[in-house]
Formats: C-alpha cells, structure tokens, sequence
C-alpha cells in the first residue's frame, strides 16, 4: 500500500480556502455587483456632463415640498408681452378689526388647553417592586405585548419602591381603555390619578 502524504490540518487548511471561495463566489452572483479590479470605472463624455449640468442647474432640492401652488420660477430674460389696461379698483370692503397680536402667543395656547383639560392625568400602575430587577422583568413583559410601560422609583414608608407605570393619558377614558386592553392580557392594574 502507498502511504498518503499530508495530513489533517492541510486538509482542513485546504477545505476553508476552497470554502471561502465558492462563498465569495456566490455572495458576487446573488448580489450581481461587478468583481473587484475587472469592471472600470464609467467614463462620461464632456457632452454627458454637460447635458447633466444643463437639467441640474435650475433644479430646486424642495420642488417635492411644494403643493400645487408652486412659486414662481426665477425671473428670465423672455420679452414681456404689452400691458394691459388696469381694471377699476373694488369698491372697499369694510373688514372687522382684527384681534391685536398677542405678546406671548405659547402662553395663551398653554391657558387655552388649561382651561379645557382635566386638572389631572392619570397612568396604569402594572406593579411595584422592591426590586428594579423585579420591575425591569415587569416592564420586559409588558414590551412583548406591544404595551411600553415606564419603571420610575419612589420612596414609601422609608423604603424604595419601583413602579411599573403606563402613561401619562390625559383622559380617564383613555386610561380606562387602555387598562382593559392590558387585564386582557393577563395582568393586574389599577388606574391612578395624579396632579398636573
């Protein structure tokens, strides 16, 4: 018998290189991007470039932006046709006065919610632990049903507590609805109201 020269670690030297290959082989195929140092560069003509300046130069990045109403187009040197007669002027309308601008418009936005908001909102408490790892758990499996909940910290009767909470809603109804969703799901809640 002939002795077999060579031996395990060529064999496997030899199996990574030829599998590496048939990879890259199939990573250029799957992806059709050109192989590396065989596809040169596109060269482009002077005219190319030209044609491409030529159609970029009034190009207007926030044409996309614009409603049907777009705004004019820069002024260009066309000849004006001869104008018109002025039509006579509109008889003048009288118009109600207009509210004075106010100094501080955010302010009087913040009153105007104020004044039809409730004076409180209101969260879903889905637990309190002694322990953040505890309420991180909570709020983990809160995720997994799509809800997002919030693990706030809060010191009662001289300990630290950590709350798994839903919210803010600025609505009870909404709170309310939102806490069926989250019993229905198998956990135990309870709604809380605090202060804005």
């Amino acid at each position: 018998m002939k002795q077999q020269r060579g031996g395990t670690l060529l064999g496997l030297i030899i199996g990574v290189v030829v599998g590496l290959a048939v990879a890259l082989l199939v990573a250029l195929y799957v992806t059709k991007t050109p192989v590396p140092f065989l596809n040169k560069g596109q060269n482009r003509t002077p005219e190319q470039d030209a044609a491409e300046e030529k159609r970029n130069k009034d190009w207007d990045p926030n044409a996309p932006l614009y409603n049907k109403n777009k705004p004019p187009a820069p002024a260009t040197a066309t000849p004006k046709p001869a104008a018109k007669p002025a039509p006579a002027p509109a008889p003048a309308v009288k118009q109600a006065p207009a509210k004075p601008a106010s100094a501080d418009p955010l302010g009087d936005l913040a009153r105007a919610k104020a004044a039809t908001a409730e004076p409180f909102v209101y969260f879903i408490q889905v637990g309190a632990f002694g322990k953040a790892e505890d309420a991180e758990t909570q709020r983990a499996k809160l995720s997994l049903t799509g809800v997002e909940a919030k693990v706030t910290e809060k010191e009662q009767s001289g300990r630290q507590v950590y709350r798994v909470r839903v919210g803010p809603y600025d609505r009870k109804d909404e709170a309310e609805k939102i806490k069926g969703q989250i019993e229905s799901a198998g956990y135990e809640t309870a709604l809380v109201r605090a202060q804005r």
